[in-house]
């Protein structure tokens, strides 16, 4: 077992070692899973994350042959402060190569912080577009979803069905200015006008009612929700309560909400709401395939897009890592990733891609609508599939990236 820093250890911390088919190697590939355990992002990632994390070395050995491999993982209490300690220690001391999940843009861009001092490996499901623009950076990439591909999804689609004027209520941190800022913009470029916006504190709140109160006094048709994890699981519940979308002439647009949230608020208070992913697990033969493996060691649940990126992004890197050799790639975070992004991504839940220069992993967002208790036919069947965006659509554009890996 890897030691894990006393500030951050808690009951749900714990260290696993994945078993191999021959003797351990004198130096093996180290990598943290750095999730939230316990917090309001604990559905989407946690010990799901973990799971998703295994199930990838596993498979890659069947394709691609043993390579020695250790996973930690460790809860960082949703405080960047603690998640760039536990990062520290992790490279300094417990020789960690790769830090992945992260599901919070601010302990996010945190721990790419360390990374780079210590040309170390970060991969991040957290969900602000900095990450690969003006934050962007040699030793960290940017892999499940990001701000702008769910603004881009979801905000085009429904100003183009009528949704012209909105208002957001958003949490008040990176990922929260991020969510707004990118569909505010969208929905401005697609002819559309922003009314308003109000900023909750997170984590303290959990009464909604003064927010959503503000959004429905401003006369938008669109009320954006611009958060995460339990707080918009929260807000469509108080949202419906209140019947802010019971005389038709209002519409809730959830710009991140995963299916943990919805299955915890069940289809009578979510159906109808729009909604976009980059996964979903009934999606294909490949996607059902994966759940088949997952679902049973996390109590039946179904995977989200967050977990999946663990899988994804655990998958991609050691790709890199027997194309380098293990000694090369523990030696250089930098020329690890580049390796990365040479190499085109493919893999079970993402399906085919690439890693872009400025860190960003290319894949199809779906955008979904929530079905109705009648239309579900299945335990987690929630979701009815409305358009995909291809995915050198769905994210921001090189063009008008401000990343400075990028060549002009």
């Amino acid at each position: 077992m890897l030691f894990i820093d006393r500030r951050s250890l808690i009951a749900a911390t714990a260290a696993m070692t994945i078993p191999h088919r021959r003797a351990k190697a004198a130096t093996p590939i180290r990598i943290g899973v750095l999730t939230d355990m316990t917090g309001p992002y604990a559905d989407d990632s946690g010990k799901g994350s973990v799971v998703a994390a295994k199930l990838a070395v596993e498979d890659f050995r069947k394709q691609y042959g043993d390579i020695p491999v250790e996973i930690v993982f460790s809860d960082f209490q949703n405080k960047p402060d603690v998640a760039s300690n536990i990062a520290a220690g992790w490279y300094d001391r417990d020789g960690v190569d790769l830090i992945i999940d992260v599901p919070v843009s601010s302990a996010s861009l945190a721990v790419a912080g360390v990374a780079k001092q210590r040309n170390k490996l970060a991969i991040f499901n957290s969900a602000s577009s900095a990450l690969t623009g003006g934050a962007c950076g040699p030793n960290h990439a940017h892999w499940a979803f990001d701000t702008y591909c769910l603004a881009n999804s979801t905000s085009r689609a429904i100003v183009a069905g009528g949704g012209d004027s909105w208002y957001f209520i958003q949490a008040n941190y990176a990922f929260g200015a991020a969510l707004a800022g990118d569909s505010s913009a969208i929905v401005q470029a697609a002819g559309g006008h922003v009314l308003g916006s109000v900023k909750y504190p997170f984590p303290e709140t959990s009464d909604f009612s003064s927010f959503l109160l503000q959004a429905q006094a401003s006369g938008a048709k669109v009320v954006g929700l611009a958060s995460a994890g339990a707080d918009t699981g929260n807000l469509v519940k108080q949202a419906n309560e209140f019947g802010l979308t019971r005389d038709g002439r209002t519409q809730l647009a959830a710009l991140l909400c995963l299916i943990p949230q919805i299955h915890a608020l069940g289809l009578k208070a979510a159906q109808g709401l729009l909604l976009s992913e980059t996964f979903y697990w009934n999606l294909n033969d490949a996607t059902r395939a994966f759940t088949a493996r997952y679902a049973p060691q996390v109590d039946g649940a179904m995977p989200c897009t967050i977990q999946v990126g663990c899988y994804s992004g655990v998958f991609h890197y050691l790709k890199a890592v027997a194309a380098m050799g293990v000694d090369a790639a523990k030696a250089d975070g930098a020329a690890t990733l580049a390796k990365m992004k040479a190499i085109p991504t493919d893999d079970i839940v993402f399906g085919k891609g690439r890693l872009r220069e400025d860190g960003r992993k290319i894949h199809d967002t779906f955008l979904f609508q929530v079905k109705t208790p009648e239309d579900s036919k299945q335990p987690w069947d929630y979701y009815r599939l409305l358009r995909t965006t291809p995915g050198e659509q769905a994210f921001r554009p090189l063009a008008e990236s401000s990343c400075p890996l990028v060549r002009r």
